[in-house]
């Protein structure tokens, strides 16, 4: 096939075009895109029950995120394992991958009571005002609880999103977030014989809801079709060899979704340094751009797993041309996004408005309507740096990503930032270039490493030669 020809049409129709894409992607654009709602409507709850918890909710489930990241980064990379086994047409290899995502589930579930039980002492050390701090602690602390369940649906969503059956990862995920907003409204402000616990139940909301969306996946994953044909029970077994290139290419990506989460934590806590107002105005900014961001999440999942089929079956210009095909339809939304974030961002802060009142919230309103042209600058770099990333994951090139994130992330936003509160005394919109400028270069970044063409000849299984030897020295 020749992957330069047939414009706009043509690749609508080609294998690896934009409708195969939107085929995948569309289910997990939606799926995202709820759980983005879902946060959207969870820090509307909590601005209508006050400031001082729509300040401490992002902070806090920052760092709870943070912790999360990696296991969640790693256990997602079961992705690609899936993908490329499935190109390789090695079905029976697909069940013992996802096994190992869960294993790595129960271990991250049960380290998660370690920062559970430090939540006082981390947010001290933080030094937001008393009121934040003790909203901080008690939201982070119940969060940790969630993690087991968090990293235990992502590994199992894998074995769907792996093979490109998207839309029951919509259906699961779309049931949970019901069940979240339901119980987020009923508990937070005591409807329906439930208590009132303000923030708290906000954070048991989350938790049932990931429980359910755990208890789904696990059950849909051990139907008997799929243990006939995957091997999704009898591939139970914990595999070293296996678990470990799981952790050898997975946990690149997990490291580096933690650090990208721990540099805009900093960051969140050093605008947290300006006042509650800068904080919470900026909290606003990022709930917001979290509509854009979550769907694209969903976009770089299917790049990952276009490109891992690809490649699963040694054919690396259909993986280039299936990232571009990503891109062109990321790049269109986040421009689309950027416009409304430009011309009309009254009309994605007026739902935080309603039932919202106090001075404090009318000079945060003001000021996030500039951070939302802020973000409009960086929307569509943001959408080149998701799906290049996701096409090198795809592959296997987690190291370099790893790597030049991590430097990036913490020499152009998090350290400039700091210094320029800690010595010039800056102002807001300063420390927010930072993050614009971060964002704009990684974008950049990644393309010329996409570009060279490296990720071409990377593969994370095994070969059939090698596994058939691993089997005769079993028997």
């Amino acid at each position: 096939m020749d992957y330069r020809s047939g414009g706009l049409v043509g690749r609508w129709r080609a294998e690896g075009g934009y409708r195969e894409f939107l085929g995948i992607a569309l289910p997990l654009i939606l799926s995202t895109a709820s759980w983005s709602i879902q946060h959207f409507v969870d820090r509307v709850f909590l601005t209508w029950h006050s400031t001082e918890a729509l300040a401490a909710a992002l902070p806090a489930g920052m760092a709870n995120f943070t912790f999360i990241a990696l296991f969640m980064g790693t256990a997602q990379y079961v992705n690609t394992f899936v993908a490329q086994y499935i190109g390789a047409r090695r079905r029976e290899r697909v069940g013992p991958a996802i096994w190992q995502g869960i294993y790595l589930a129960l271990f991250s579930g049960l380290l998660a009571l370690l920062p559970a039980a430090f939540a006082g002492p981390i947010f001290d050390v933080v030094g937001h005002a008393p009121g934040i701090r003790e909203a901080e602690t008690e939201y982070f602390r119940i969060l940790c609880y969630g993690t087991g369940p968090q990293v235990l649906a992502t590994a199992c969503s894998c074995f769907f999103s792996g093979r490109g059956q998207t839309w029951v990862l919509l259906l699961v995920n779309v049931g949970a977030i019901l069940v979240n907003i339901v119980l987020d409204y009923g508990l937070i402000f005591g409807h329906w014989g439930l208590p009132a616990m303000g923030i708290a139940g906000a954070a048991w909301a989350t938790n049932i809801g990931l429980t359910v969306q755990a208890l789904a996946f696990v059950a849909l994953v051990l139907r008997r079709p799929f243990r006939v044909e995957f091997a999704t029970l009898r591939g139970w077994r914990l595999e070293p060899e296996l678990f470990g290139r799981l952790l050898r290419y997975g946990g690149p990506s997990g490291v580096t979704f933690m650090l990208e989460i721990l540099a805009f934590t900093f960051f969140m806590l050093i605008v947290g340094r300006l006042g509650p107002v800068p904080l919470a105005a900026t909290n606003l900014a990022f709930n917001i751009n979290s509509l854009a961001f979550m769907p694209l999440i969903g976009c770089g999942i299917a790049v990952s797993t276009m490109v891992g089929q690809r490649l699963g079956r040694d054919d690396p210009q259909a993986a280039e041309y299936c990232t571009w095909t990503g891109l062109h339809l990321a790049g269109l939304y986040m421009g689309a996004m950027a416009l409304g974030y430009t011309a009309v961002p009254e009309l994605f802060l007026m739902p935080f408005g309603h039932r919202a009142h106090g001075a404090d919230f009318a000079a945060a309103h003001a000021i996030a309507v500039t951070l939302l042209r802020v973000v409009a600058l960086y929307c569509v770099f943001d959408a080149g740096y998701m799906i290049f990333t996701a096409a090198l994951r795809g592959a296997g090139d987690t190291r370099f990503v790893m790597w030049l994130s991590f430097v990036m992330a913490w020499t152009i936003m998090v350290l400039p930032s700091l210094i320029a509160l800690a010595y010039f005394d800056s102002g807001l919109y300063l420390l927010w270039s930072f993050c614009c400028a971060y964002i704009c270069i990684a974008g950049v970044a990644f393309y010329f490493r996409f570009r060279t063409g490296r990720w071409m000849s990377m593969r994370v299984i095994e070969s059939s030669a090698v596994l058939e030897s691993e089997r005769g020295d079993t028997l």
